[in-house]
């Protein structure tokens, strides 16, 4: 075990098995912030654990899920926005999930990036942090987007009656 596989298996037990758990239990305002922080950190450990192993296969196991992660997110907002707006996620809980995405990801990339070197898997680490964050923005925006509305104007009621 090198340097590498034990960061990745530590950020796997200390940080994507307690997110996964929030994702897979509770209510919908924990899960869905909870489904996007899991999908960056299971990220992040696929990028170490190919430098790691020294398998490039991977890196392109990661860029597939720093793509589908936040499009999965997404979705899940969409079908969950009535809950969600319902009961909302705490402001606290949601800053504090996207804040632990924008510090994770530059903080495997860069040492990853300086270990890389010049080449085609420093632009594929490049372009994975660049989804990564953007993912990360855009699900934040989309969950509090989501909180924050309620039905639309026109929209019936429950139990409301045309006649």
């Amino acid at each position: 075990m090198n340097t590498w596989t034990a960061a990745g298996t530590a950020l796997l037990l200390c940080l994507v098995a307690p997110a996964a758990w929030a994702a897979a239990t509770g209510p919908v305002r924990r899960r869905v912030p909870a489904q996007n922080l899991t999908s960056t950190l299971l990220c992040l450990v696929f990028l170490l654990l190919a430098q790691g192993f020294r398998r490039t296969a991977y890196i392109d196991t990661a860029l597939v899920l720093a793509v589908l992660g936040p499009a999965g997110t997404l979705l899940y907002v969409r079908l969950l926005a009535d809950q969600l707006a319902d009961r909302p996620p705490r402001p606290r809980a949601l800053r504090a999930a996207t804040a632990l995405n924008y510090l994770a990801v530059p903080a495997v990339l860069l040492p990853l990036c300086l270990v890389t070197g010049p080449g085609r898997a420093l632009g594929k680490l490049l372009v994975i942090g660049a989804l990564l964050v953007l993912g990360s923005w855009s699900t934040t925006r989309a969950v509090h987007a989501a909180a924050t509305a309620g039905p639309g104007p026109g929209a019936p009621t429950e139990g409301a009656h045309d006649g």
